[in-house]
């Protein structure tokens, strides 16, 4: 009798206990924002076609914001990185007026009234030095994270290696739950970068770091953050999602670091897309629906802040510590692109922010360097021989002829590689290059040579040649020679900065053949061989004959993974941009013939072999229509009436 009582009152207390737990548990939303890839577009300003946009920009970004933060009682926010380089103003803190010591970047004077809570280091942040990064980044009143950039002492010290950054932070913060009662959440964040920084910005990081594998990083660091009390892991690999098999130090780890246990959140970019969307409807482990990735919580934002990146979770501490029961992923645009219109206002704190900055940059680019005798533009450049490579690679041989001038390597003919960078699709269709007739300013080079790359040239042999261009190639789908009459010429999967085109050469691409090379330049067919007729000076190119070719850091280090080339090519290292080697040559053509106009005009190296019967098809932007008849070649098929338009090639 006296067990029966002892086991009921046990019971009773148990009882009273569960009930305890359950009357004490609390259930709580909180929305987590993003913004990534923003690339220094602050304000909702074209500084290349100089006039405002309502396309992309923070300025719009920060209303959605603030809106999205008044429909939820708790938030956080945060930035994936790729902020501080992009356009003239980002250029102009980094090399026309240098921010001081001191001195807050404009980013930031945007970014610390909207109360980030944290941020990650994109690939970008290292294009213009680390000097100027972790000078930029004092002025962030948030904290920044990578957890896979080491200081290069690994090889002293290869067990404990120290970290360039800080790898994670644990954010105390306090929420409400849906009655109302505070409660106290510790979220930990971290960040990584693509270890192939080590290739894009060689000059400005050999000697000084090392990065490692994102997912490792993400095994080893979790783990460490639950133990010190993290209840919510948010991790930001500025990345892309690929579908397929992931290998270790891969660029684009997103789908690795979602196999990644006691992952919450992945708050991704660096691919400049937008997830959820039906373009990853068919990769693996993805609901679009619910915005997830492996069943973990994903957003990808656009680039620019042409959207907000919001997930939406559900926490409830019933089991006695926070855990997310649900979750929901969508993207925000600022901008309706079938009703073609705005959907987000300009907030004017931005421009109060940066409104000295962005007048100084107008005032920079607006400065004329030079006359051009004919329109530049880039609508054509992924299907002929085109104006805006052209003069790009004119520059680049004039400065490479005369750096070898009294060297070693000046008996070698110059060649010049040079890709269009400004070719619609994902960015837009308004994202060309189209540069009217008349005077050449600052803006105008910008517009051709975005990026900040520097000037290299590499010493390689005509086989070497041949297969860059094979490589190169690879932007073509294969064509059927018998099959139907329109058949889609361009691979939209091939970035078009890697369609490299060389001039000093003369070829031509048969799209019969099935390309070389996959987009990762890995051979897909041995036998085959788009470059027909490769000839230097009108004869065939010997395979054994050596050439300077002119090229960009990012190439010649091995971006874009082009067959044999790597640093060890390398036999002209030049400190400038070559966009600063573009300013350089319209200059000297200005002085040396005073009011003589350049001529942009593409010299036709290189085109698409003919097919009998058969005309490939492409999209550009209805806005080329208007250069058509100096392309005999090209025939409008239909404008789509959203600012895209089909064409085909008729030789």
């Amino acid at each position: 009798m006296q067990k029966f009582r002892w086991n009921a009152a046990l019971m009773a207390l148990l009882i009273a206990g569960s009930l305890g737990a359950g009357a004490n548990a609390a259930e709580l939303k909180l929305r987590i924002l993003e913004t990534t890839d923003v690339h220094m577009n602050l304000l909702s300003y074209d500084y290349y076609q100089d006039k405002a946009t309502d396309q992309y920009g923070l300025a719009r970004t920060v209303s959605l914001i603030k809106a999205a933060r008044g429909e939820a009682t708790n938030s956080m926010l945060f930035d994936n990185g790729d902020l501080l380089q992009g356009n003239p103003l980002g250029d102009l803190v980094a090399k026309v007026h240098p921010l001081k010591e001191g001195q807050v970047h404009p980013a930031y004077k945007v970014m610390n009234q909207m109360g980030y809570d944290a941020a990650n280091i994109g690939n970008h942040e290292f294009n213009y030095g680390l000097a100027f990064l972790r000078r930029s980044l004092q002025g962030a009143n948030f904290p920044y994270v990578n957890s896979n950039v080491f200081l290069d002492n690994t090889a002293k010290d290869s067990a404990n290696p120290t970290h360039a950054f800080t790898p994670y932070v644990l954010l105390d913060r306090t929420f409400k739950d849906s009655q109302g009662a505070s409660h106290n959440l510790k979220v930990g964040v971290i960040g990584f970068v693509p270890p192939q920084i080590m290739q894009w910005d060689k000059a400005n990081l050999e000697g000084q770091v090392v990065t490692l594998d994102m997912a490792d990083m993400a095994k080893k660091y979790v783990p460490e953050m639950r133990a010190k009390g993290a209840q919510l892991v948010i991790a930001i690999p500025h990345s892309g999602f690929e579908k397929g098999e992931v290998g270790q130090f891969a660029e684009n780890s997103v789908s690795r670091l979602a196999e990644v246990p006691s992952i919450d959140a992945i708050l991704f970019g660096h691919a400049h897309a937008e997830f959820p969307s039906k373009a990853f409807a068919t990769y693996p482990k993805v609901d679009i629906e619910r915005g997830t990735i492996n069943g973990v919580a994903a957003v990808m934002p656009g680039r620019w802040g042409d959207h907000l990146g919001v997930v939406d979770f559900t926490l409830d501490n019933s089991s006695g510590a926070w855990k997310v029961v649900d979750s929901r992923s969508t993207i925000r645009p600022i901008f309706d692109r079938v009703a073609k219109k705005s959907v987000a206002e300009i907030d004017p704190m931005v421009e109060k922010a940066v409104g000295a900055e962005h007048a100084q940059t107008l005032e920079y680019v607006r400065g004329k360097v030079a006359f051009s005798s004919a329109p530049i533009y880039s609508y054509f450049a992924q299907v002929g021989d085109d104006s805006s490579v052209q003069i790009v690679s004119n520059a680049q041989i004039a400065y490479v002829k005369r750096a070898m001038q009294g060297t070693e390597y000046e008996k070698y003919p110059v060649l010049s590689a040079a890709a269009p960078f400004k070719s619609g699709g994902r960015q837009g269709w308004g994202y060309y290059t189209d540069i009217p007739a008349g005077p050449l300013a600052i803006k105008h080079v910008a517009d051709l040579y975005i990026y900040p790359n520097t000037l290299k040239a590499m010493l390689l042999t005509g086989a070497e040649i041949k297969e860059w261009l094979e490589m190169s190639a690879g932007q073509f789908n294969q064509i059927d020679p018998k099959g139907t009459a329109p058949q889609a010429l361009l691979n939209d999967a091939f970035p078009s900065y890697n369609f490299d085109a060389i001039d000093g050469v003369s070829y031509e691409v048969d799209v019969t053949q099935p390309a070389k090379y996959d987009t990762k330049g890995a051979v897909v067919s041995a036998a085959s061989s788009r470059i027909k007729n490769l000839r230097f000076e009108g004869a065939p190119i010997r395979l054994d004959a050596k050439f300077i070719v002119a090229t960009n850091n990012y190439r010649a280090y091995g971006g874009g993974n082009f067959p044999g080339l790597n640093a060890s090519k390398v036999v002209l290292d030049a400190p400038e941009e070559n966009r600063q080697t573009l300013v350089e040559y319209l200059t000297m053509m200005d002085t040396l013939a005073p009011g003589k106009q350049v001529n942009p005009s593409a010299d036709g190296n290189w085109r698409i072999a003919a097919i009998p019967g058969v005309k490939p098809t492409f999209l550009s932007a209805s806005a080329a229509q208007k250069y058509l008849d100096k392309h005999p070649s090209i025939r409008l098929v239909k404008d789509n009436g959203d600012g895209s338009a089909l064409y085909e090639l008729g030789y």
